[in-house]
């Protein structure tokens, strides 16, 4: 049994409005993902770490990734959503990796990832029958925006037991191509898993993980990140 971690970075990031897709944008000098794969490749558990990125993707050979080549493979074989990427990736590995290899997805976009707290869902997942992902119990008093008015508040929803999912998302690789194949509109990993009556471990994380999706969420990963590097 093995570890091998899984990047979907073949999406655009629409919502961060710039001139490249997200995953690409300068943080600390070096392309946002490049924190991501650094954080992974330094998981000594995980015996590869693979990208999916878009089969028109012009960005990738750009950039310099030598300091973590050896422990990468790219895969050029996006898909138009992120489960899409996810299902090519893990067909592309079929055959290569056993059925009962664990599979850690993490989003492109989480580059304040870190290796304790990778460590911490291959502990508490590993063991688990199903798997589990990093996740985070929800704080904020939650409310339901009205149908047609989404202006107006129309119900409070009670945060008990609510969590936040984060990524990694880890499973075992047949189990996830089967329910990703049989559920190819779900958001998440877990989900593709719930919607075949399972149920998840969740594994508590922190909001340091954060995904970034906004121009804000940009600075925080930067001033996240130099936190780290300066403590």
């Amino acid at each position: 049994m093995s570890y091998y971690a899984l990047v979907p970075a073949g999406g655009g990031g629409s919502r961060m409005g710039a001139d490249r897709p997200k995953q690409y944008l300068p943080l600390l000098e070096r392309p946002l993902i490049w924190h991501t794969l650094n954080t992974l490749c330094a998981v000594a558990a995980i015996e590869r770490v693979v990208v999916v990125i878009a089969a028109e993707d012009e960005h990738w050979d750009t950039y310099d990734w030598s300091a973590i080549a050896g422990r990468i493979e790219v895969l050029r074989c996006g898909g138009p959503t992120r489960a899409a990427s996810v299902t090519n990736g893990l067909r592309q590995l079929r055959g290569r990796v056993d059925a009962a290899d664990w599979i850690l997805v993490h989003d492109a976009a989480r580059a304040c990832l870190a290796v304790a707290q990778v460590e911490k869902l291959i502990a508490e997942a590993g063991a688990d029958g199903v798997g589990g992902i990093l996740a985070v119990p929800v704080a904020d008093t939650l409310k339901r925006a009205a149908a047609g008015d989404g202006a107006r508040i129309a119900a409070t929803v009670p945060r008990e037991q609510l969590w936040q999912a984060q990524t990694p998302q880890m499973f075992r690789h047949a189990m996830l191509l089967d329910a990703l194949e049989s559920a190819p509109a779900v958001t998440d990993e877990a989900s593709a898993i719930e919607a075949l009556g399972l149920q998840p471990r969740l594994v508590a994380a922190d909001v340091t993980n954060l995904k970034v999706t906004f121009p804000l969420d940009l600075h925080l990963a930067e001033i996240i990140l130099r936190d780290r590097e300066h403590p």
